[in-house]
């Protein structure tokens, strides 16, 4: 097989691995060097300009030792089979990078002997490509749970980002679905990358001339719909390991039947618009300053499909409206529908000046037709219906109809409704990632 084959049959490999976005690493360009990591990223991603930024996403080999039900490369699956040397993906990156097909490299694997052999072969292509090929651009690099922890360490002074995937997001889906991997051994290089990641930005205040260490952070990934856990579940793991390991990123990817077995889900097609819920609920976690106990409960464990999860927040949450835009502070502004955090921070900026009104919200950007519900301007509700629950949720429905709105009653959500309104100005999220 040559490499070209290879490529195609690992690259396809490769599609189910979510975990990649734009960077936040600098890495300075050694003299003779090739290639660059800006700060706006890479990884089919958008950047701060709204530039589509791609890089090379392979897996090394898809020979796997594991039997993962939901996984399309497990050993009991027949498909076909390749891997590539340190030499054919060197090779392969150069060329695509001076063709300009790329700017950096995402390179995961799957377990194809042991895992601290997978890991090493993974640390020698990329210390190949930095050493050898002087290639300065971005490498976002798989860590190997299991492996041994010295060679985890040596693969992060080449790599800029690195991620463990947790997959799936409960010790009984892993025995369900997953019996081969544990989460001991899941968690561990997670730790001990935050350690390392730590420690190699006290030593960059106190000299930039301290080695890199994962510049970019760490990420990881979860499966969405393999397992019964509601999105409760997922979300309390998500806050978790953010406070523990302070990931950059948790990616979700709603999981694909590619198998069949009688422990997966009979699904007909993805759960995509469960997935984007999870990802906006994972924003109000990093950004608007939520928890998840306040997003779900024991009684409520999933999210509406009909609301995105602030607004349905707000609806179960009356008692804390509504909110006086030219009092309110940061954080109480933050929880209002329709205002996100730049328009948070406009808000406070502008009211400086002079007192705010309903016209001047709409030029600052707040989506009024949700925020309408939720503020008042210099005392006065501008909301067509009054603040009880029956009468605003058929008006906040993503998926209404004049008529539905009439009779208090509104359609089902359909995948590709308008989950979300952009901004005046600003790139719309994602409907795959939830990257800006």
């Amino acid at each position: 097989m040559d490499t070209i084959e290879k490529l195609k049959i690992l690259a396809d490999a490769a599609k189910y691995d979510v975990s990649c976005s734009s960077s936040g690493s600098k890495r300075t360009n050694q003299p003779g060097g090739v290639g660059n990591s800006a700060a706006m990223g890479i990884c089919h991603s958008w950047s701060d300009d709204g530039r589509c930024i791609s890089l090379l996403k392979i897996l090394q080999s898809n020979n796997c030792v594991y039997n993962c039900s939901y996984c399309v490369n497990r050993v009991s699956n027949d498909i076909p089979r390749a891997t590539l040397s340190p030499e054919e993906i060197c090779d392969l990156t150069m060329n695509f990078y001076r063709r300009n097909y790329i700017e950096g490299l995402f390179l995961s694997t799957a377990v194809f002997t042991l895992p601290d052999h997978t890991m090493e072969m993974l640390l020698r292509t990329v210390k190949k490509l930095r050493e050898e090929h002087r290639f300065n651009g971005y490498i976002h690099l798989k860590t190997i749970p299991g492996a041994d922890t010295r060679l985890i360490e040596e693969a992060g002074r080449y790599a800029d980002r690195m991620s463990v995937n947790i997959e799936l997001p409960s010790q009984q889906g892993l025995k369900l679905l997953a019996p081969q991997k544990k989460k001991e051994a899941i968690i561990k290089p997670m730790s001990f990358l935050n350690s390392h990641i730590t420690a190699a930005q006290e030593e960059r205040k106190k000299s930039r001339k301290a080695p890199l260490f994962v510049p970019a952070g760490q990420t990881t990934q979860l499966i969405v719909g393999a397992t019964p856990d509601p999105d409760l579940q997922i979300l309390r793991l998500s806050e978790s390991i953010y406070h523990k390991f302070h990931l950059k990123r948790v990616y979700y990817s709603a999981y694909i039947p590619v198998a069949r077995h009688p422990n997966l889900p009979d699904l007909v097609k993805p759960p995509l618009l469960r997935e984007h819920r999870i990802y906006q609920a994972d924003w109000l976690l990093r950004f608007y300053g939520f928890h998840a106990g306040e997003l779900l409960d024991e009684q409520n464990p999933n999210f509406a499909e009909d609301y995105d999860p602030k607004t349905d927040w707000a609806l179960r949450n009356l008692h804390y409206f509504p909110v006086e835009i030219n009092r309110a502070d940061y954080e109480k502004l933050l929880r209002v529908p329709g205002i996100g955090v730049k328009s948070a921070r406009r808000i406070l900026v502008a009211r400086r000046a002079a007192w705010l009104g309903f016209d001047d919200l709409k030029r600052i950007g707040v989506v009024m037709k949700r925020a309408q519900y939720f503020i008042t301007c210099r005392g006065k509700y501008n909301g067509s219906a009054a603040m009880e629950e029956h009468l605003l949720r058929p008006r906040l429905s993503l998926n209404k109809s004049p008529s539905a709105v009439k009779k208090g009653q509104y359609e089902q959500p359909t995948l590709f409704s308008s989950w979300l309104e952009p901004v005046s100005g600003e790139t719309p999220l994602s409907l795959i990632t939830g990257e800006l």
